[in-house]
């Protein structure tokens, strides 16, 4: 057999060189625009963490908050990643408790975290400041690792405390966090199994996608916005909540205090007891876009304390049962533009009564439309109150599309006695009273 050597040659030196490509190292050298993340010695990694909880097939099966916090906690620990939770109905008898850097995520519509039924009990014995055990008279429906908050008459607000049941001795539990207040027996203290749905205290960087939250009210006491909530964060800096409902929990919607950095983007808040959407307490620079608050029992926008510096645009607030957006103490600088504000029970938009020095001032309105406000009886669209001043106003429409028997928003925008300057400009008013301005002239 004849062999054609040329090619024998050939293939030969092909071999040898792919031999020797083969024993020259490859460069695992870091590349030029490599770096480490800002607060760890590693730089960023393509794969992260990742585990999925449900009903069934999933890496952690369950039906209750205990198989989600597992979840949550187990990627807390990695560092980060993401929670993927399953369709179906859970039952919460404790917050699912969101960790730094966690996503998590559950199918649009369909992944839905229902409040357990509560449980309410007196105090049989003082709860004190700082103490970390309560004792109730009757501890039918308590157990470790429920949530629970105490409080008594004099105790609301932050002095409200939202804790875990963490060991019991007969009818006294011991807690995870130290009582806020001191709770007094004979001030109607008081234990309840209520807790914000899902809570994020103290944490960076976390997301909540995809879920829907049913606080199933008319099971539940109330539960103070300061401290609660259907989503509810304190000090949750950066937390991005998306896509997500909250129904009928007996208290806001969703809250967050002293949490910088908040985005709540495409979210639903409706038919909850008190605020529709509420940040506060110095939480700066939020942004709050493509919401829903509807149906809610008091405001849909509720801007509590010092909240500065944030973007509230292109949400919808209708049918709440006080205003549409309230501002207030220290609220400033402020933009809220392209909202849709309408068939609220009192002003559409309401600035609160506060001194020179606490006033909501320089916030922003434009592009609005302010709308069929006034279902409880007369109101502005724009109602402002208090020393507060630099406000503008800016392209908004204003006005009342009802038959002319019908109308309630009497009043375009109204300016009281002790209100600073205002700029008003190209907004179309329609109304009885288009500006009712009430300053003295200077």
């Amino acid at each position: 057999m004849k062999t054609n050597a040329p090619s024998v040659l050939l293939i030969l030196f092909a071999s040898l060189t792919a031999v020797a490509a083969s024993d020259k190292p490859k460069d695992f050298s870091p590349k030029f625009e490599e770096q480490q993340v800002p607060k760890a010695m590693h730089s960023p990694m393509r794969d992260r963490p990742r585990i999925s909880v449900g009903q069934r097939s999933a890496d952690i099966i369950g039906s209750d908050n205990r198989a989600l916090q597992a979840a949550v906690d187990y990627i807390g620990a990695l560092g980060g990643g993401t929670v993927e939770i399953g369709d179906g109905e859970y039952l919460m008898r404790d917050s699912l408790h969101l960790r730094s850097f966690v996503t998590v995520r559950g199918v649009p519509g369909q992944t839905i975290l229902r409040k357990a039924k509560a449980v309410e009990s007196r105090l049989a014995l003082d709860g004190d400041y700082g103490e970390e055990q309560i004792t109730v008279e009757n501890a039918g429906g308590f157990d470790v690792g429920f949530g629970v908050t105490i409080r008594d008459k004099g105790s609301g607000g932050f002095h409200t405390t939202v804790a875990r049941i963490t060991g019991r001795n007969g009818n006294t539990f011991s807690i995870d966090t130290p009582l806020n207040a001191d709770c007094m027996a004979q001030n109607q203290a008081v234990a309840a199994t209520v807790f914000p749905v899902v809570s994020g205290y103290h944490i960076e960087g976390a997301r909540v996608e995809n879920l829907v939250i049913d606080g199933n009210k008319s099971e539940n006491p109330h539960l103070n916005g300061c401290r609660g909530a259907g989503i509810f964060l304190y000090r949750g800096f950066g937390t991005v909540i998306q896509n997500c409902t909250v129904r009928s929990f007996n208290g806001d919607g969703i809250s967050f205090q002293q949490s910088n950095d908040v985005q709540v983007i495409g979210c639903t808040s409706e038919d909850n007891a008190s605020l529709g959407i509420h940040p506060g307490s110095g939480s700066q620079r939020p942004a709050v876009r493509d919401c829903v608050a509807r149906r809610n029992g008091e405001d849909g926008l509720f801007l509590c304390w010092r909240v500065r510096h944030g973007i509230f645009e292109k949400n919808l607030l209708e049918n709440n049962g006080r205003f549409g957006i309230s501002i207030g103490h220290k609220d400033s600088d402020n933009l809220l533009r392209e909202n849709h504000v309408r068939a609220n029970r009192q002003d559409g938009v309401f600035f609160r009564n506060e001194s020179l020095g606490m006033a909501g001032h320089r916030n922003r309105l434009e592009n609005n439309l302010i709308e069929d406000n006034g279902a409880g009886g007369e109101a502005a669209g724009i109602r402002i109150r208090g020393e507060t001043a630099g406000l503008v106003f800016r392209n908004n429409t204003i006005r009342d599309t009802r038959p002319a028997h019908a109308q309630k928003q009497t009043v375009g925008i109204r300016i009281e006695e002790q209100a600073g300057d205002v700029v008003l400009e190209n907004n179309t008013i329609k109304g009885k009273t288009q500006i009712e301005d009430r300053r003295k002239a200077k």
